[in-house]
């Protein structure tokens, strides 16, 4: 199964639809409660950073038997360094950001302990792409 969504940049008010939209699938495919819960948390946190840092970006979910890979890609500045933005409590979230409750530094690290891989790739001024991966079993 394939998925794919859209999310714009300061839309805090859908942020979570991908997250939610993918959450009902795999309730519908009885996949256990504590696996949709990593998959849920991590892709929630990649939608928020591509709504709160990026102009926006896609979400897409590739569900298979055994495992859901997700991908976030956006096209926002980049990260100028993704091991220090792994560092729970780094954040360069705008005080406006802040303001509402976001940008406390933990959405790259709840993503890193929520998923079996992970990959980050970024390039300063054309964007981030999150490669994540759960695995079922």
């Amino acid at each position: 199964m394939h998925f794919e969504y859209k999310v714009i940049e300061g839309d805090f008010v859908n942020a979570g639809i991908a997250s939610s939209s993918v959450k009902k699938t795999l309730k519908q495919l009885n996949i256990p409660p504590a696996i949709i819960k990593r998959v849920v948390v991590a892709l929630y946190e990649a939608e928020v950073n591509a709504i709160a840092h990026a102009c926006g970006g896609i979400v897409t979910a590739d569900i298979d038997s055994d495992k859901i890979r997700l991908v976030v890609a956006d096209k926002g500045p980049g990260i100028p360094d993704i091991e220090l933005a792994m560092q729970e409590g780094y954040s360069t979230a705008r005080p406006e950001v802040r303001d509402m409750g976001f940008g406390a530094g933990m959405g790259l690290p709840n993503i890193k302990n929520n998923v079996d891989k992970l990959n980050v790739q970024s390039t300063l001024g054309v964007g981030t792409t999150v490669e994540m991966e759960v695995n079922f079993n």
